[in-house]
Protein backbone atom coordinates (compact mmCIF):
# COMPACT_ATOMS: atom_id res chain seq x y z
CA UNK A 1 0.00 0.00 0.00
CA UNK A 2 1.15 3.50 -0.83
CA UNK A 3 -0.03 6.71 0.77
CA UNK A 4 0.51 9.33 3.44
CA UNK A 5 0.27 8.20 7.05
CA UNK A 6 -0.14 10.85 9.74
CA UNK A 7 0.75 9.76 13.28
CA UNK A 8 -0.31 12.16 16.04
CA UNK A 9 1.51 11.40 19.28
CA UNK A 10 5.08 10.15 19.00
CA UNK A 11 5.50 8.26 22.24
CA UNK A 12 6.07 4.53 22.75
CA UNK A 13 2.79 3.46 21.09
CA UNK A 14 2.69 6.02 18.29
CA UNK A 15 6.35 5.49 17.49
CA UNK A 16 6.01 1.70 17.48
CA UNK A 17 2.97 1.88 15.21
CA UNK A 18 4.89 4.14 12.83
CA UNK A 19 7.77 1.67 12.72
CA UNK A 20 5.48 -1.31 12.16
CA UNK A 21 3.74 0.49 9.28
CA UNK A 22 7.15 1.27 7.78
CA UNK A 23 7.98 -2.43 8.04
CA UNK A 24 5.39 -3.45 5.43
CA UNK A 25 4.61 -0.16 3.69
CA UNK A 26 8.03 1.32 3.12
CA UNK A 27 6.84 3.08 -0.01
CA UNK A 28 4.48 5.24 2.04
CA UNK A 29 5.40 8.54 3.69
CA UNK A 30 4.93 8.77 7.45
CA UNK A 31 4.48 12.20 8.98
CA UNK A 32 4.57 12.72 12.73
CA UNK A 33 3.29 15.31 15.16
CA UNK A 34 3.80 15.67 18.89
CA UNK A 35 3.22 18.53 21.30
CA UNK A 36 6.69 17.84 22.71
CA UNK A 37 9.24 19.32 20.32
CA UNK A 38 11.98 17.08 21.73
CA UNK A 39 10.01 13.89 21.00
CA UNK A 40 9.28 15.13 17.51
CA UNK A 41 12.94 15.81 16.77
CA UNK A 42 13.95 12.42 18.16
CA UNK A 43 11.34 10.66 16.01
CA UNK A 44 12.79 12.23 12.86
CA UNK A 45 16.40 11.67 13.91
CA UNK A 46 15.76 7.99 14.74
CA UNK A 47 13.92 7.39 11.48
CA UNK A 48 10.64 6.58 13.21
CA UNK A 49 8.90 9.03 10.87
CA UNK A 50 9.93 10.46 7.51
CA UNK A 51 8.78 13.99 8.22
CA UNK A 52 7.39 16.03 11.09
CA UNK A 53 4.92 18.89 11.03
CA UNK A 54 3.63 21.81 13.06
CA UNK A 55 0.38 21.96 11.09
CA UNK A 56 -2.14 19.25 12.04
CA UNK A 57 -4.80 20.55 9.66
CA UNK A 58 -2.57 20.51 6.57
CA UNK A 59 -1.29 16.97 7.14
CA UNK A 60 -4.68 15.59 8.21
CA UNK A 61 -6.25 16.87 4.99
CA UNK A 62 -3.52 15.15 2.93
CA UNK A 63 -3.50 11.84 4.82
CA UNK A 64 -4.78 8.43 3.72
CA UNK A 65 -4.42 7.03 7.23
CA UNK A 66 -4.47 8.98 10.50
CA UNK A 67 -3.33 7.33 13.73
CA UNK A 68 -4.11 9.18 16.97
CA UNK A 69 -1.76 7.91 19.69
CA UNK A 70 -2.42 10.46 22.41
CA UNK A 71 -4.07 10.28 25.84
CA UNK A 72 -7.77 9.52 25.44
CA UNK A 73 -9.01 12.96 26.50
CA UNK A 74 -6.77 14.65 23.95
CA UNK A 75 -7.85 12.10 21.31
CA UNK A 76 -11.46 13.24 21.78
CA UNK A 77 -10.48 16.86 21.14
CA UNK A 78 -8.45 15.97 18.06
CA UNK A 79 -11.30 13.91 16.61
CA UNK A 80 -13.75 16.76 17.09
CA UNK A 81 -11.36 19.17 15.36
CA UNK A 82 -11.27 16.90 12.31
CA UNK A 83 -14.98 17.58 11.75
CA UNK A 84 -14.04 21.13 10.73
CA UNK A 85 -11.43 20.00 8.20
CA UNK A 86 -11.64 18.95 4.55
CA UNK A 87 -10.39 15.40 4.91
CA UNK A 88 -10.07 12.92 2.04
CA UNK A 89 -13.25 10.93 1.40
CA UNK A 90 -11.40 7.61 1.70
CA UNK A 91 -9.27 8.48 4.73
CA UNK A 92 -9.28 6.03 7.61
CA UNK A 93 -8.87 7.41 11.12
CA UNK A 94 -8.01 5.24 14.11
CA UNK A 95 -6.79 5.77 17.65
CA UNK A 96 -4.77 3.70 20.11
CA UNK A 97 -6.37 4.61 23.43
CA UNK A 98 -7.19 2.40 26.40
CA UNK A 99 -10.89 3.32 26.48
CA UNK A 100 -13.24 3.22 23.56
CA UNK A 101 -16.90 4.08 24.24
CA UNK A 102 -16.42 7.83 24.67
CA UNK A 103 -13.89 8.04 21.86
CA UNK A 104 -16.17 6.24 19.41
CA UNK A 105 -19.06 8.42 20.53
CA UNK A 106 -16.95 11.53 19.88
CA UNK A 107 -16.21 10.22 16.39
CA UNK A 108 -19.91 10.36 15.47
CA UNK A 109 -19.19 13.86 14.18
CA UNK A 110 -16.97 12.22 11.56
CA UNK A 111 -19.05 9.17 10.67
CA UNK A 112 -22.08 11.41 10.12
CA UNK A 113 -20.03 13.10 7.38
CA UNK A 114 -19.10 9.74 5.82
CA UNK A 115 -15.57 9.66 7.23
CA UNK A 116 -14.37 6.29 8.51
CA UNK A 117 -13.29 6.08 12.13
CA UNK A 118 -12.30 2.74 13.66
CA UNK A 119 -11.37 2.67 17.34
CA UNK A 120 -8.25 0.68 18.12
CA UNK A 121 -6.31 -0.53 21.14
CA UNK A 122 -2.98 -2.37 20.67
CA UNK A 123 -2.64 -4.26 23.94
CA UNK A 124 1.08 -4.08 24.47
CA UNK A 125 3.49 -1.83 26.28
CA UNK A 126 6.98 -1.63 27.69
CA UNK A 127 8.99 -0.78 30.78
CA UNK A 128 9.99 2.44 29.06
CA UNK A 129 8.14 5.36 27.52
CA UNK A 130 8.85 7.89 24.80
CA UNK A 131 9.79 7.51 21.16
CA UNK A 132 13.29 6.21 22.03
CA UNK A 133 11.60 3.06 23.41
CA UNK A 134 9.57 2.50 20.21
CA UNK A 135 10.08 -0.86 18.51
CA UNK A 136 8.52 -2.35 15.40
CA UNK A 137 8.19 -5.69 17.23
CA UNK A 138 6.31 -4.24 20.21
CA UNK A 139 2.93 -5.59 19.12
CA UNK A 140 3.99 -8.99 17.76
CA UNK A 141 1.56 -11.67 18.99
CA UNK A 142 -0.29 -9.10 21.08
CA UNK A 143 -4.05 -8.66 20.87
CA UNK A 144 -5.11 -5.62 18.89
CA UNK A 145 -8.74 -4.76 19.60
CA UNK A 146 -10.70 -2.89 16.94
CA UNK A 147 -14.03 -1.29 17.82
CA UNK A 148 -15.69 -0.19 14.58
CA UNK A 149 -19.08 1.49 14.68
CA UNK A 150 -21.95 -0.50 13.16
CA UNK A 151 -21.84 1.78 10.09
CA UNK A 152 -18.25 0.81 9.23
CA UNK A 153 -17.98 -1.70 6.38
CA UNK A 154 -15.83 -4.81 6.20
CA UNK A 155 -13.81 -3.26 3.38
CA UNK A 156 -12.65 -0.38 5.58
CA UNK A 157 -11.82 -2.76 8.44
CA UNK A 158 -9.78 -4.91 6.06
CA UNK A 159 -7.95 -1.82 4.79
CA UNK A 160 -7.01 -0.77 8.33
CA UNK A 161 -5.79 -4.29 9.11
CA UNK A 162 -3.67 -4.17 5.96
CA UNK A 163 -2.13 -0.87 7.04
CA UNK A 164 -1.38 -2.38 10.46
CA UNK A 165 -0.24 -5.79 9.23
CA UNK A 166 3.35 -4.97 10.15
CA UNK A 167 2.40 -5.08 13.82
CA UNK A 168 1.99 -8.86 13.47
CA UNK A 169 -0.69 -8.54 16.12
CA UNK A 170 -3.81 -10.68 16.59
CA UNK A 171 -6.81 -8.54 15.64
CA UNK A 172 -10.13 -8.95 17.45
CA UNK A 173 -13.36 -7.09 16.69
CA UNK A 174 -15.40 -6.09 19.74
CA UNK A 175 -17.91 -3.39 20.56
CA UNK A 176 -16.69 -0.28 22.40
CA UNK A 177 -18.73 -1.33 25.45
CA UNK A 178 -17.25 -4.85 25.47
CA UNK A 179 -13.79 -3.36 25.19
CA UNK A 180 -14.23 -1.00 28.12
CA UNK A 181 -15.67 -3.72 30.36
CA UNK A 182 -12.90 -6.21 29.59
CA UNK A 183 -10.05 -3.73 29.94
CA UNK A 184 -11.71 -2.36 33.08
CA UNK A 185 -11.51 -5.82 34.67
CA UNK A 186 -8.05 -6.91 33.51
CA UNK A 187 -6.16 -3.62 33.21
CA UNK A 188 -7.76 -0.49 34.67
CA UNK A 189 -8.86 -2.05 37.96
CA UNK A 190 -5.51 -3.81 38.63
CA UNK A 191 -3.73 -0.48 38.16
CA UNK A 192 -6.02 1.06 40.79
CA UNK A 193 -5.35 -1.84 43.18
CA UNK A 194 -1.58 -1.44 42.66
CA UNK A 195 -1.83 2.28 43.46
CA UNK A 196 -3.96 1.58 46.55
CA UNK A 197 -1.40 -0.94 47.85
CA UNK A 198 1.31 1.70 47.54
CA UNK A 199 -0.84 4.22 49.41
CA UNK A 200 -1.46 1.68 52.16
CA UNK A 201 2.25 0.97 52.49
CA UNK A 202 2.97 4.70 52.62
CA UNK A 203 0.50 5.19 55.47
CA UNK A 204 1.91 2.20 57.35
CA UNK A 205 5.48 3.46 56.93
CA UNK A 206 4.63 6.52 59.00
CA UNK A 207 4.19 4.24 62.01
CA UNK A 208 6.75 1.59 61.14
CA UNK A 209 9.79 2.74 59.16
CA UNK A 210 10.87 -0.81 58.30
CA UNK A 211 7.88 -1.08 55.93
CA UNK A 212 9.66 0.90 53.22
CA UNK A 213 12.82 -1.16 53.50
CA UNK A 214 11.02 -4.50 53.45
CA UNK A 215 8.82 -3.42 50.56
CA UNK A 216 11.85 -2.92 48.32
CA UNK A 217 11.73 -6.52 47.08
CA UNK A 218 8.69 -8.37 45.77
CA UNK A 219 6.34 -5.58 46.81
CA UNK A 220 7.94 -3.33 44.19
CA UNK A 221 7.32 -6.00 41.55
CA UNK A 222 3.64 -6.58 42.29
CA UNK A 223 3.02 -2.83 42.39
CA UNK A 224 5.22 -1.93 39.41
CA UNK A 225 2.27 -0.81 37.30
CA UNK A 226 1.53 1.88 39.88
CA UNK A 227 4.44 3.82 38.37
CA UNK A 228 2.46 4.50 35.18
CA UNK A 229 1.60 8.01 34.02
CA UNK A 230 -0.78 9.76 36.50
CA UNK A 231 -2.18 11.95 33.70
CA UNK A 232 -2.96 8.95 31.54
CA UNK A 233 -4.70 7.07 34.35
CA UNK A 234 -6.70 10.10 35.41
CA UNK A 235 -8.17 10.27 31.89
CA UNK A 236 -8.73 6.51 31.65
CA UNK A 237 -10.62 6.37 34.94
CA UNK A 238 -12.83 9.33 34.04
CA UNK A 239 -13.56 7.80 30.64
CA UNK A 240 -14.39 4.38 32.06
CA UNK A 241 -16.11 5.65 35.22
CA UNK A 242 -19.34 3.62 35.08
CA UNK A 243 -17.61 0.30 34.43
CA UNK A 244 -15.10 0.86 37.20
CA UNK A 245 -17.71 1.89 39.75
CA UNK A 246 -19.52 -1.42 39.14
CA UNK A 247 -16.24 -3.29 39.55
CA UNK A 248 -15.56 -1.44 42.81
CA UNK A 249 -18.88 -2.67 44.20
CA UNK A 250 -18.00 -6.26 43.21
CA UNK A 251 -14.58 -5.88 44.83
CA UNK A 252 -16.09 -4.64 48.09
CA UNK A 253 -18.35 -7.71 48.15
CA UNK A 254 -15.33 -9.93 47.46
CA UNK A 255 -13.37 -8.42 50.33
CA UNK A 256 -16.40 -8.83 52.60
CA UNK A 257 -16.34 -12.56 51.83
CA UNK A 258 -12.71 -12.74 52.91
CA UNK A 259 -13.47 -10.72 56.03
CA UNK A 260 -16.25 -13.14 56.96
CA UNK A 261 -13.91 -16.12 56.47
CA UNK A 262 -11.35 -14.57 58.80
CA UNK A 263 -13.85 -13.53 61.44
CA UNK A 264 -15.26 -17.07 61.57
CA UNK A 265 -11.76 -18.60 61.30
CA UNK A 266 -13.00 -20.80 58.46
CA UNK A 267 -9.70 -22.39 57.47
CA UNK A 268 -11.18 -24.63 54.79
CA UNK A 269 -12.93 -21.73 53.07
CA UNK A 270 -9.71 -19.68 53.12
CA UNK A 271 -7.78 -22.63 51.66
CA UNK A 272 -10.34 -23.09 48.88
CA UNK A 273 -10.29 -19.34 48.18
CA UNK A 274 -6.55 -19.36 47.49
CA UNK A 275 -6.67 -22.76 45.76
CA UNK A 276 -9.30 -21.71 43.22
CA UNK A 277 -7.41 -18.47 42.55
CA UNK A 278 -4.19 -20.42 42.00
CA UNK A 279 -5.89 -22.87 39.64
CA UNK A 280 -7.48 -20.13 37.54
CA UNK A 281 -4.22 -18.18 37.33
CA UNK A 282 -2.16 -21.26 36.47
CA UNK A 283 -4.53 -22.03 33.57
CA UNK A 284 -4.00 -18.61 31.99
CA UNK A 285 -1.83 -18.49 28.84
CA UNK A 286 1.80 -17.92 29.76
CA UNK A 287 3.28 -16.63 26.51
CA UNK A 288 0.34 -14.60 25.18
CA UNK A 289 0.55 -10.84 25.59
CA UNK A 290 -2.30 -9.23 27.47
CA UNK A 291 -3.69 -5.86 28.50
CA UNK A 292 -0.94 -5.20 31.05
CA UNK A 293 2.64 -5.12 29.74
CA UNK A 294 4.49 -8.32 30.58
CA UNK A 295 7.69 -8.00 32.57
CA UNK A 296 10.34 -10.42 31.36
CA UNK A 297 12.62 -10.42 34.39
CA UNK A 298 15.66 -12.59 35.05
CA UNK A 299 16.90 -12.86 38.63
CA UNK A 300 20.64 -13.44 39.08
CA UNK A 301 22.24 -14.26 42.44
CA UNK A 302 25.46 -12.23 42.45
CA UNK A 303 28.33 -12.06 44.96
CA UNK A 304 29.43 -8.65 46.22
CA UNK A 305 32.68 -7.84 44.42
CA UNK A 306 33.72 -4.86 42.28
CA UNK A 307 32.73 -5.04 38.62
CA UNK A 308 30.30 -7.95 38.88
CA UNK A 309 27.42 -6.03 37.24
CA UNK A 310 29.54 -4.78 34.34
CA UNK A 311 30.84 -8.33 33.95
CA UNK A 312 27.32 -9.68 33.44
CA UNK A 313 26.18 -6.85 31.17
CA UNK A 314 29.38 -7.28 29.18
CA UNK A 315 28.53 -10.92 28.49
CA UNK A 316 25.01 -9.92 27.40
CA UNK A 317 26.45 -7.27 25.08
CA UNK A 318 28.85 -9.84 23.65
CA UNK A 319 25.84 -11.99 22.69
CA UNK A 320 24.00 -8.89 21.35
CA UNK A 321 21.19 -9.17 23.93
CA UNK A 322 19.43 -5.89 24.75
CA UNK A 323 18.10 -5.12 28.22
CA UNK A 324 15.34 -2.67 29.12
CA UNK A 325 16.07 -2.23 32.82
CA UNK A 326 18.48 -3.38 35.51
CA UNK A 327 18.41 -3.03 39.29
CA UNK A 328 19.65 -4.69 42.47
CA UNK A 329 17.27 -6.16 45.02
CA UNK A 330 18.69 -6.44 48.53
CA UNK A 331 16.24 -7.83 51.07
CA UNK A 332 18.61 -9.87 53.20
CA UNK A 333 21.86 -9.44 55.06
CA UNK A 334 23.91 -12.01 53.16
CA UNK A 335 26.84 -12.13 50.78
CA UNK A 336 24.62 -12.52 47.72
CA UNK A 337 22.29 -9.89 46.35
CA UNK A 338 19.84 -10.32 43.50
CA UNK A 339 20.39 -8.61 40.17
CA UNK A 340 17.07 -8.13 38.37
CA UNK A 341 17.44 -7.70 34.60
CA UNK A 342 14.40 -6.89 32.47
CA UNK A 343 14.04 -7.72 28.78
CA UNK A 344 11.72 -6.72 25.94
CA UNK A 345 10.70 -10.28 25.07
CA UNK A 346 10.65 -13.74 26.59
CA UNK A 347 13.05 -14.87 23.88
CA UNK A 348 15.61 -12.26 24.99
CA UNK A 349 15.24 -13.44 28.58
CA UNK A 350 15.82 -17.06 27.57
CA UNK A 351 18.92 -16.09 25.58
CA UNK A 352 20.20 -14.07 28.54
CA UNK A 353 19.67 -17.00 30.88
CA UNK A 354 21.68 -19.26 28.58
CA UNK A 355 24.36 -16.58 28.21
CA UNK A 356 24.86 -16.11 31.95
CA UNK A 357 24.98 -19.87 32.51
CA UNK A 358 27.54 -20.15 29.70
CA UNK A 359 29.97 -17.56 31.04
CA UNK A 360 29.40 -17.65 34.81
CA UNK A 361 28.51 -19.93 37.71
CA UNK A 362 25.81 -17.57 39.04
CA UNK A 363 22.39 -19.02 39.79
CA UNK A 364 19.48 -17.61 37.78
CA UNK A 365 15.70 -17.82 37.94
CA UNK A 366 12.70 -16.24 36.25
CA UNK A 367 9.73 -14.50 37.84
CA UNK A 368 6.53 -16.35 38.76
Amino acid sequence: MRGRVFVIGLGLIGGSLALSIKRTHGESTIIGFDVCEHQKKLAKMLGVVDETTEDIRHEAEQADLIVIATPVKEAENIIKSFAEMSLKNNVIITDAGSTKAKVVQAAKCLTEKGITFIGGHPMAGSHKSGVTAAKEILFENAFYLLTPDSDVGQREIATLKAWLSGTKAKFLIVSPEEHDYMTGVISHFPHIIAASLVHQAERSSQEQQLVTRLAAGGFRDITRIASSSPEMWRDILLHNKLVLIDIFHDWIEEMQKVTTMLESENGEAIYQYFLSAKQFRDEMPIKDKGAIPAFYDLFVDIPDYPGVISEITGYLAKENISITNIRIRETREEVYGILVISFQTEEDRERADDCIKKYTIFDTSVGP
